[in-house]
């Protein structure tokens, strides 16, 4: 792909792409291109394929149809450490180790760009990584790097598996709901602190994408929003041009699907604008 000169650099391109489950389809076609330096929020009910989307672009799901590219190559063509040092993506389960503390869960993030012998000691040993300890100071989970996950709360679980990924400095970074476990404030807090990431990186070359089921905090923190209902795109433009009828075209319901409430729909169109 040839570009523009002036034009950022594209990071990740999805073209024509489908997934299907057995004759179920739940995502596409989808085209979609993602830029150096974008933050993009993406939007919609649950079952919308937004978690399918996201597993998509870090190559953990093969599309059905079409083509998923990372910076310029075929997704499937990255052997899967190598492609590390370009896609991370924070699961909604977390996936942390239960026996190890916050502090190793973190430092799992350097894995990629570790050699395995440095890992493994990383692991074994209680050797401080500087960047670890800035990100879990920001994220204010910097009192418990020493407990054992297990004995988190949720809210500082998730906040753990943020400060990997964003230990981990991949060039674009994904994350599926990441603040669904925090209060307003902390998820308020966490999600600068993640966007923060594109000024703040060591490369600057970097993008993000994130699910999200809060469209206040979408609208405020995010340049674009991509509106997804039934595998769909329903629309895809800068933050400041999505309006509450854009919104509704997401959330409304589907054939068969109970009504929302009234205090439902007052939650969801509540965009935090001034």
């Amino acid at each position: 792909m040839t570009t523009t000169p002036g034009t950022p650099k594209t990071l990740a391109r999805l073209i024509g792409v489908t997934k299907s489950y057995g004759a179920h389809r739940v995502l596409g076609p989808i085209e979609l291109e993602i830029r150096v330096c974008e933050k993009i929020a993406i939007i919609g009910p649950s079952g919308a394929g937004k978690t399918t989307l996201l597993k998509l672009l870090a190559g953990e799901a093969e599309a059905s149809t079409g083509t998923v590219e990372l910076d310029s190559r075929s997704i499937g063509s990255i052997p899967s450490r190598k492609r590390s040092k370009h896609v991370g993506l924070m699961h909604q389960q977390f996936d942390l180790v239960p026996q190890l503390s916050a502090r190793r869960n973190i430092e799992i993030g350097n894995s990629g760009r570790w050699s395995l012998l440095r890992t493994i000691a990383g692991l074994a040993l209680p050797i401080q990584d500087v960047r670890s300890a800035d990100v879990a100071e920001k994220l204010a989970i910097d009192n418990v790097l020493d407990e054992r996950t297990s004995r988190l709360s949720g809210g500082q679980q998730q906040r753990v598996a943020m400060a990997r990924l964003i230990v981990q400095s991949p060039s674009l970074l994904l994350a599926d709901e990441p603040v669904s476990s925090l209060d307003p404030t902390l998820a308020e807090k966490s999600v600068q602190v993640l966007c923060n990431e594109l000024t703040e990186g060591e490369t600057g070359q970097r993008a993000i994408v994130v699910n999200l089921h809060t469209p206040s905090l979408a609208v405020q923190h995010f340049d674009r929003i991509i509106g997804l209902a039934e595998g769909q795109i329903k629309f895809d433009k800068p933050s400041e041009s999505v309006t509450d009828t854009d919104l509704s075209a997401v959330y409304s319901r589907s054939e068969g699907e109970p009504e929302l409430s009234d205090d439902v729909i007052s939650s969801e169109t509540n965009w935090g604008r001034d």
